[in-house]
């Protein structure tokens, strides 16, 4: 019987679990806004993570400089985590933003844009037709 997820994915699921807390509870920097660990790429052989993070933030708030202190901060979250996780090894963290929430709702939007101007235009087709007969 093979197995159901691979051993780097269960260290990733762990690790995602651990960083957002971490993140949460721990880490007590006032520029950092809600932060949302969405995801964790581990490699092969457990030398670096990925983290995928989205943030929930007020406008003005620049993204890019919100990863850059997460990644000031990966050494120190990288210390808790190793506490928090038994492993030989404890990846190298990495912070990404994850840009796929943000497009998934600009792709919404632009579903939602398509379908009222087909709306509208069969309602003035109609409405031309009802007018000419």
């Amino acid at each position: 019987m093979a197995r159901e997820f691979a051993r780097t994915d269960r260290v990733a699921q762990e690790i995602q679990k651990e960083v957002a807390m971490i993140i949460q509870r721990e880490v007590k920097d006032p520029r950092l806004g809600m932060v949302t660990v969405s995801a964790v790429e581990v490699t092969r052989d457990l030398a670096y993570a990925k983290i995928f993070v989205t943030f929930f933030t007020l406008e003005g708030q620049n993204v890019d400089k919100s990863v850059d202190i997460l990644n000031e901060a990966a050494s120190f979250i990288r210390t808790l985590l190793a506490k928090r996780i038994k492993a030989r090894i404890m990846p190298e963290l990495r912070f990404v933003y994850d840009k796929s929430m943000v497009e998934g709702v600009r792709m919404t939007n632009l579903v939602n844009q398509a379908i009222a101007d087909d709306e509208r235009k069969h309602s003035a087709k109609d409405e031309d037709e009802s007018a000419g007969e």
